[in-house]
């Protein structure tokens, strides 16, 4: 059988997607139904525990496909954005309602029970987050699920972000959080797929994956605004010739750092820069 990379394959020894069959061994096959997370952010872990590793988190208004649902409440499941493969709780998903037409293009925005911005909340929805607006009122979208939002902190779901560096910086920071992709809390692979997506380029979650999937290897000493500078486990984004930011442990935050700096201290620990990549009509 094909060896398969396990955070985006969704097999297992006892079960597996159906279109696997033939390809990796399990005790059975199942074809999965589409959900949609209905929370503002779903905690997807590495096992079916809440005190489990937290490897991403999925978004209000995110497809999903669910292959096993366990009678203590955890879907096993992959994100149809990414492809990530992992658990989280089944209450926070649904059958799909209609068809996302905005998404969040605020840090993050709030959820009122009525047009009145007086009253108290109903929720709030983190940058990324994918909404059916029914119907504008005043200054809100009103929500299919009835929820009013702010309409200046929503954009049409096919609109893009100009500047993903720009994005990255809105985070400054935003606490450190292995697994995170909100301004609650993310890591550094979170935060460059949260801002490459906002921007609609398509990104994987870990940094193993990003080295290999994003832009060219550019020569060493070359930096511009939008270069990916990657290390083993860590990645961080150019804004200049000179700085960086990036969501580290150094700064239990996302933080804007000289490069070299940054460079010379991360070099003690976790070893030399590993690649610079560019993505195709990246910022100058």
């Amino acid at each position: 059988m094909t060896s398969f990379d396990p955070r985006l394959t969704p097999a297992r020894p006892d079960l597996a997607a159906r279109h696997l069959e033939g390809k990796v061994a399990a005790g059975r096959f199942a074809d999965g139904e589409t959900r949609a997370v209905i929370e503002p952010q779903v905690a997807v872990r590495r096992s079916p525990s809440p005190d489990a590793l937290l490897d991403t988190e999925a978004l209000m208004g995110e497809r999903v496909t669910v292959y096993e649902t366990s009678e203590e409440g955890w879907a096993w499941v992959q994100l149809e954005a990414d492809g990530y493969v992992g658990f989280m709780p089944a209450n926070g998903l649904a059958a799909p309602g209609p068809a996302p037409t905005h998404r969040v293009s605020a840090l993050r925005t709030l959820v009122f029970p009525a047009p009145s911005f007086k009253l108290p909340l109903s929720g709030a929805l983190p940058l990324g987050s994918r909404v059916a607006v029914a119907r504008m009122e005043g200054r809100f979208a009103v929500t299919a699920s009835g929820g009013y939002v702010p309409a200046q902190h929503l954009a049409p779901v096919d609109s893009r972000e100009p500047d993903f560096v720009a994005v990255a910086e809105r985070f400054l920071g935003t606490p450190y959080l292995w697994g995170g992709k909100t301004s609650l809390g993310l890591d550094c692979s979170g935060l460059v797929q949260v801002a490459l997506t906002a921007c609609g380029i398509a990104c994987p979650r870990d940094t193993y994956m990003q080295v290999t999937a994003l832009g060219e290897a550019v020569a060493d000493g070359i930096r511009r605004r939008g270069d990916l500078i990657f290390w083993k486990g860590h990645v961080a984004i150019a804004r200049d010739e000179i700085t960086m930011i990036h969501a580290n442990v150094f700064h239990m935050a996302v933080a804007i750092e000289p490069i070299d700096d940054a460079i010379a201290r991360i070099r003690q620990k976790d070893g030399d820069v590993t690649s610079v990549r560019r993505l195709a009509g990246s910022i100058t």
